[in-house]
């Protein structure tokens, strides 16, 4: 089958404004870390779901997770907004980060109805360790196992120090990623999805030298994602990684963080979140490479 063009999780302008609702365990952390408690599996559905009423009619891509909620969001959610579904599985210990990753069996089950959906999405912990290859051949799997879908891929590597490297004090977060990218966006995935460089910090020149050198070690369309920077810092990170050659974000935390433990949360995302989602839409509009050009 062939899988739909990036237009189907897209803007007019060919730039990707897309928001990132598929945290699963550590959203429930974060409720937790904002003074609410572990909360139920309800509660996170109807998070989840206020997220995609209040923010879906604004984003070009949405992305979901399976465990909670899908049916019932995937139901409601804006035509507009591409729907994206998390194909991974993840290894990850109450509190703690994703450890690991793989494809998600249920996902790509024969009769799993991905009716809507227009692209998978694949988490992978990349590290320079002994499962190096593993990893690669994850990507490519993947890559084939949406393609025979007819669905779009989408990659989202994330880089972590081996302990070696990390005991050494020799782990250096930005080679790593433009490592990472040399190595794993050549799978022939539809997109990828990386982190921003220098995690948001440093000068506009600064993070705009590192989003170009980034843009030259990625192969194909690429977006940033929002793991990692202060909500306050990803404007100007999205803007610089535009002028690197991004074509947008999909991005979670950096939009609603703040509103998780909210008494009244469609609210509190429309106050907050909404405006933030709006200036980021201005901004790739206006300075994000088209994923076509690419």
């Amino acid at each position: 089958m062939t899988p739909p063009t990036l237009d189907s999780i897209a803007r007019p302008s060919g730039a990707l404004a897309m928001v990132a609702m598929d945290q699963r365990e550590s959203l429930r952390t974060m409720f937790d870390a904002a003074g609410a408690g572990r909360p139920p599996d309800r509660i996170l559905i109807d998070f989840k779901r206020n997220v995609a009423d209040v923010l879906g009619p604004l984003a070009s891509g949405f992305l979901l997770d399976r465990e909670y909620g899908f049916d019932e969001i995937r139901a409601r959610l804006a035509p507009t907004a591409g729907l994206i579904l998390a194909a991974d599985a993840l290894t990850q210990d109450h509190g703690a980060p994703v450890e690991e990753t793989g494809l998600d069996p249920v996902v790509l089950e024969p009769d799993f109805d991905l009716g809507g959906v227009v692209a998978l999405k694949l988490l992978i912990i990349w590290r320079r360790d002994v499962r190096r290859d593993e990893r690669v051949q994850l990507a490519h799997d993947f890559a084939t196992a949406a393609a025979e879908r007819g669905l779009l891929s989408v990659l989202e590597p994330v880089v972590r120090a081996t302990r070696d490297e990390a005991d050494a004090g020799i782990w250096d977060r930005e080679e790593a990623i433009l490592e990472c990218a040399e190595e794993l966006s050549v799978v022939g995935q539809s997109l990828y999805k990386v982190q921003v460089p220098l995690a948001g910090f440093g000068t506009p020149a600064e993070q705009r030298e590192a989003s170009i050198r980034l843009g030259r070690s990625i192969t194909g369309p690429w977006v940033v994602l929002s793991q990692g920077v202060e909500q306050r810092n990803f404007r100007a990170a999205v803007e610089a990684a535009c002028h690197g050659g991004a074509s947008g974000f999909l991005a979670g935390r950096a939009l609603w963080s703040d509103v998780v433990g909210a008494h009244d949360v469609a609210a509190a995302l429309r106050a907050k979140a909404v405006p933030r989602l709006e200036q980021l839409i201005s901004i790739v509009d206006r300075y994000a490479h088209p994923w076509s050009e690419s």
